[in-house]
């Protein structure tokens, strides 16, 4: 369905223009024979003339002209103007001996109805333009609330047709079991009798819950285009409006629309914008609530033999209505997770298809390196490689397009222009060194994949880079503590080689107290406390908030336990490198030489 264009508003100064060019062409063309005669100026000369010739019927004399009539060869008559002459008296005679008619005045020939009309539309022009430029700035300022009034209770949903929306599953990829689970949906849109003659009937609703790029909505085009069915595309902010009510209208139109076109499916983005939890005090959102409860009436009343779907995507499901959630609503809830190792390279080589990629492209390595990346991350990642590769001058993707694309995505674009003494070049060598070798020395930690000295546009002076060989998805205390100690590496390096700190470890601190107190307050990994939880998550999907759940004294006992867990890991970390201390210096001169290292050249000299 192609979409209707809109007409172009031209600017307010356009129609003035407009007006003055008629205004004008009406009093040079029309208004002479609407309004009167038009007054022609000629000369003195032309006066005798017409007078001698005897055209001449009348001459009025008014301040410092003459004015007067004349008829033409047709007999039609003109008014003329000309210029006093000083000695005026030969003038008066020869019009004594015409017989013209001298003083008095000229009658205009006038239509008394057009020009009263006239002056009416002239008194009310500026009152009719100031109404205009008046209502336009209230447009603005009102945000088309006023445009939105004059169209109430459309839901403005966008319609795909199948041929428009052009995905399928094959489409996405690492989201097997949201596939699988939106699969018996399209089953039922191809074959609603199957279902009918067995006395099955489908959920009306399905929630897809899942962090933000993790292809919600590619899901639910992806169902519409396996089915063949129109589509139906909201976000939940468009059903909040200034005007109380108009809300819940758009939320009817919107499943009338559905109605007359099924089978179809319905897909409302964001749906936490309408759906939150209603509040028990005084002073809620009115609008917002009566848009869901439309919404709950709306599901209630649709029978969903009729082939009308229901899918729906947040990635804050805490905060919906739990009348919202009960069966016969969105009873089905679809997790689309952050996909696992498989489910990257899968994503890697569906967004790879359309680029020129080189042989030497290994996906599996690029998903290794990009554990917890969502899918719009990933498909960032392809993109930011064919870039690069313009921007090299060349016509294909390699590895090394990819793996740098990995880093930008992560720490930002390299800062080359950035100027660093040589001491502060050494202390960063040191310190990333010291992470390194921690980590190396240390069993159950990942490798070292890469490490760099060159700064980054997100503010870090060089990093280390680890990468998991395979996928994980536990964690034990032994690992845990193990990374915190591999964070407090580059600040022992400092400590141990320059008997001095820097700011440089800040972001470390920040990430090993998380790890800390994340083990200790929901892994149940505290000696002290065992399996008791302290903390709870309030949003998974989104920063994953905490909030403590104990008494003030626990959360003292608690801050003593992460720092004390620290302390051991920053002494271990110590220790690794006063018995490495030969092999830190070496690592770190070739370091500050090279700039930057693959894992596979800090190994070799670490284990030469």
């Amino acid at each position: 369905m192609k979409e209707e264009k809109k007409p172009s508003r031209k600017p307010l100064i356009f129609y003035y223009f407009v007006a003055l060019l008629v205004w004008g062409l009406f009093n040079t063309l029309l208004a002479p024979s609407l309004f009167g005669t038009r007054v022609e100026e000629v000369t003195y000369n032309f006066l005798l003339e017409q007078v001698e010739a005897g055209n001449v019927t009348q001459v009025v004399m008014e301040n410092d002209r003459y004015l007067f009539s004349a008829l033409d060869e047709s007999g039609k008559e003109h008014l003329y103007k000309t210029g006093l002459w000083p000695d005026y008296s030969e003038l008066t005679e020869q019009l004594r001996e015409a017989g013209v008619a001298f003083g008095g005045t000229i009658p205009a020939k006038n239509n008394p109805l057009i020009t009263t009309l006239l002056s009416c539309v002239i008194s009310l022009l500026p009152i009719l333009l100031l109404g205009v430029f008046m209502s336009n700035m209230m447009k603005k300022r009102m945000g088309g609330a006023m445009g939105n009034a004059m169209s109430f209770g459309k839901s403005n949903a966008k319609v795909y047709v199948e041929a428009q929306t052009g995905k399928t599953f094959t489409d996405v990829a690492g989201q097997d079991e949201a596939k699988e689970a939106l699969t018996e949906i399209v089953d039922f849109l191809h074959n609603p009798q199957k279902y009918a003659d067995i006395g099955a009937n489908l959920p009306k609703g399905a929630l897809l819950v899942g962090p933000p790029g993790t292809g919600k909505t590619l899901l639910a085009k992806a169902v519409a285009g396996e089915a063949q069915v129109p589509f139906f595309s909201i976000s939940g902010s468009e059903f909040v409006e200034m005007f109380v009510g108009m809300g819940a209208a758009k939320v009817r139109d919107l499943f009338q629309q559905a109605g007359e076109k099924a089978p179809c499916i319905v897909f409302i983005d964001e749906i936490d914008t309408i759906g939150k939890k209603r509040e028990s005090n005084m002073g809620g959102n009115d609008e917002r609530e009566q848009t869901l409860n439309q919404l709950l009436t709306e599901m209630d009343g649709f029978d969903g033999r009729k082939g009308v779907v229901i899918l729906a995507a947040t990635n804050r499901p805490e905060t919906l209505d739990k009348a919202l959630l009960r069966p016969g609503r969105f009873d089905r809830r679809i997790p689309v997770e952050l996909p696992d190792l498989k489910g990257r390279e899968a994503i890697l080589k569906v967004h790879g298809k359309n680029v020129r990629l080189d042989s030497t492209v290994d996906f599996n390595a690029i998903a290794r390196a990009t554990s917890g990346a969502s899918g719009a991350e990933l498909a960032n990642i392809i993109n930011e490689g064919a870039l690069r590769a313009v921007r090299q001058g060349r016509t294909t993707v390699n590895q090394s397009d990819l793996e740098e694309s990995v880093e930008v995505v992560i720490a930002g674009y390299q800062r080359k222009g950035a100027v660093i003494s040589e001491h502060e070049k050494q202390i960063i060598a040191y310190h990333e060194i010291g992470h390194a070798l921690v980590a190396a020395r240390q069993t159950e930690s990942a490798p070292v994949h890469k490490i760099t000295i060159i700064p980054r546009t997100s503010g870090a002076l060089g990093y280390t880079m680890q990468v998991e060989e395979g996928e994980k998805v536990l964690m034990t205390r032994e690992e845990g503590f193990n990374k915190i100690a591999t964070l407090t590496g580059g600040r022992a390096a400092e400590e141990l080689i320059f008997c001095s700190i820097t700011s440089g470890a800040s972001n470390d601190i920040e990430q090993a107290t998380k790890m800390a107190r994340a083990m200790i307050t929901r892994y149940g990994m505290s000696r002290n406390f065992d399996m008791m939880a302290l903390e709870t998550v309030t949003n998974p999907y989104l920063g994953a908030d905490t909030t403590l759940s104990c008494s003030p004294d626990t959360a003292a006992k608690i801050d003593e336990e992460v720092n004390e867990m620290i302390r051991s890991a920053h002494e271990k970390a110590i220790g690794i490198l006063k018995e490495n201390t030969d092999k830190l210096h070496e690592l770190a001169r070739y370091l500050i030489e090279k700039e930057t290292i693959t894992g596979e050249e800090f190994m070799e000299i670490l284990n030469g």
